[in-house]
């Protein structure tokens, strides 16, 4: 729902239906009052006012990174002009999130780091690039994790393409 120019979410904990190509089309180029509260409605303003940034807030597991995926997947729809473009921007999370996120007591997918993404825009609207600042990363989680916690994804990933021979040593 919305609450004046903020969009207030409650993380379902599960995947919906309401994501797919053919809602971004349904939102695209609509104004906010014209549809259903959704991320894809408040990203649209966005984007047709080039407003400057979006701002995520709260506690582990409310759907920061989930949302911010879902701005990230809305305008690489809407906003490229070629697919490469589209392709790396989508793309990109997926590696950041191997070597930044892990499992917590609250959350199967806990980034544990900051990121400040920048989406560059030329003056007709298309995506031209991007940059993605990481900071705070939680180092310690390497080595050491709390109980019924694990490590960054990336080594169970790594250790998922190894052979027996490998794992037992």
């Amino acid at each position: 729902t919305y609450s004046g120019l903020f969009c207030v979410v409650i993380n379902p904990y599960k995947n919906l239906p309401i994501y797919s190509e053919e809602i971004v089309e349904m939102y695209k180029g609509k104004k906010r009052h014209e549809m259903p509260p959704h991320i894809y409605a408040i990203t649209d303003t966005a984007y047709r006012s080039m407003m400057q940034d979006f701002l995520y807030r709260g506690e582990s597991g409310a759907g920061k990174t989930e949302n911010t995926k879902k701005v990230i997947q809305y305008l690489a729809h809407v906003a490229s002009s070629h697919k490469s473009k589209k392709d790396q921007l989508l793309q990109a999370n997926p590696i950041l999130e191997a070597f930044g996120n892990a499992k917590t007591v609250k959350n199967d997918n806990s980034s544990r780091f900051g990121k400040f993404i920048r989406i560059n825009f030329d003056v007709n609207g298309y995506i031209v690039g991007a940059n993605i600042e990481t900071y705070l990363l939680e180092k310690s989680r390497a080595i050491r994790q709390a109980k019924e916690e694990r490590t960054f994804h990336i080594f169970y990933y790594l250790l998922s393409g190894a052979g027996e021979h490998l794992k037992s040593k």
